[in-house]
């Protein structure tokens, strides 16, 4: 069978609206079935699809998974928020700089964004609403900063890419630290710009922030301590050998279980069941689709399209310049329609070739890679993030997506930074 009809059946069951993973069950097997001979056979697949799964670092996205949700229910965010909520509270733009800087901590502990946002904004977005911030403006802040969450480690996309091109998962994870950084920073820029324009109600923002320093900042530290101690140990285990992601992610989980019931006491033993079902039904269609990538990218293999489209990429485009644009518009037009991980386990394979060719380091590309889809977070039809900020708000996606574009190019902006600078990526793992 060709593979343009392959890609063919696999857009048009996309299209039609049949689900991802099934998608991509389908164009798997149907290789193997028009031709006989060729190796992918339906038992092939289904070997490939369970071999994928059995993995020792895989094990990892689920704990992070549940590790996100117990924090989330356990109410550290706002713990996170206050502090950052006091020292930069009445700054110009000081509120909406906290939100984002509580999105890179909580990323620091979830490695989800749509988490990061369903955690954060839950608990910010009402706080910025009484303090006069334009509620779409509030939601977008929101929405475009949880994407932080997939790339300040540790991160879920960081796992599945190293899963797919074999680079260290530490080292995934110490590159990204500078890059969120960089976005971050960016954001609180425009952040700061918008505030400048709009103007700010400063008489309810120094209500607000006067309350938590009438507590003073022992107390705020104090009360926030075990909640900004969460990406330390989850970090420090990883960095200072003590553990793989694996292991820290199980530690997460009970580090998350014991400070959110015997510290803030804010879940009971009756909610463990509920979290533990949601942590379920949450990672069990990513695990479909994680089975179902693999062995869509082994029929890819076979039929040699990373060769092809390798040999074509590079026959068309010989300036390196050009060459990581257009691989950077295409990411972001995967991003806009494809979900993070199917898109890592399916392009990984094709495009990591292409870039190591030109001399580019793996752990760089795999940055590029996740801060592309992260930006398909934010952009339609399958922008997540914008999915779970409307959910929280009742404000259609679209308002908030034109909302967020301003965001969006100052995101770019960061990428183009991160692609063609490689220092930015490499520094922490030179």
């Amino acid at each position: 069978m060709p593979v343009a009809v392959v890609f063919l059946i696999f857009v048009v069951c996309l299209v039609i609206a049949i689900p991802v993973s099934i998608s991509l069950g389908i164009v798997s097997v149907l290789p193997g079935a028009f031709d006989p001979s060729f190796t992918a056979s339906a038992t092939y697949v289904i070997r490939s699809m369970l071999g994928g799964l059995d993995s020792f670092p895989l094990l990892a996205v689920p704990m992070f998974v549940l590790s996100g949700i117990i924090m989330a229910k356990g109410g550290i965010s706002k713990k996170l928020f206050d502090v950052f909520a006091f020292f930069m509270g009445k700054w110009t733009a000081g509120m909406p700089c906290a939100v984002i800087v509580t999105c890179l901590f909580y990323g620091a502990i979830s490695g989800s964004a749509p988490a990061t946002v369903a955690a954060v904004g839950s608990m910010t977005i009402p706080i910025l609403l009484e303090l006069g911030y334009d509620k779409k403006f509030a939601t977008a802040v929101v929405a475009v900063a949880g994407g932080l969450g997939v790339i300040i480690p540790p991160s879920i996309p960081f796992i599945m890419y190293g899963m797919a091109s074999g680079a260290s998962v530490s080292d995934l994870f110490l590159a990204g630290i500078i890059p969120g950084l960089l976005i971050g920073a960016m954001l609180m820029v425009y952040a700061v710009y918008y505030c400048k324009k709009n103007g700010e109600d400063k008489e309810k923002i120094c209500q607000v922030v006067g309350k938590l320093h009438k507590k003073g900042i022992l107390t705020v530290l104090k009360e926030s301590f075990f909640a900004l101690l969460s990406p330390v140990i989850i970090l420090g285990c990883i960095y200072s050998g003590v553990a793989s992601p694996t292991e820290a992610a199980v530690i997460s989980v009970f580090y998350a279980l014991i400070v959110s019931m015997f510290v803030y006491k804010s879940i009971q033993a009756k909610d463990l069941w509920k979290m533990m079902v949601e942590a379920i039904r949450t990672f069990a269609p990513i695990l479909f689709i994680l089975a179902t990538s693999v062995a869509f990218s082994r029929v890819l293999t076979l039929m040699q399209v990373p060769q092809t489209i390798s040999g074509w990429i590079l026959a068309h485009f010989t300036n390196p310049v050009v060459l990581l644009l257009v691989i950077n518009a295409f990411l972001l037009l995967v991003g806009m329609v494809m979900d993070t991980t199917p898109a890592i386990l399916i392009l990984t394979p094709i495009l990591l070739p292409i870039v190591t060719q030109i001399g580019m380091d793996p752990i760089q590309f795999g940055i590029i890679m996740v801060v592309n889809l992260a930006i398909g977070f934010v952009t339609p039809p399958i922008g997540v993030n914008l999915f779970v900020a409307s959910s929280l708000v009742d404000i259609p996606v679209m308002d908030i997506a034109k909302k967020a574009m301003p965001m969006i190019v100052y995101f770019l902006a960061a990428l183009l930074l991160i692609t063609f600078v490689p220092g930015i990526s490499l520094a922490l793992i030179r």
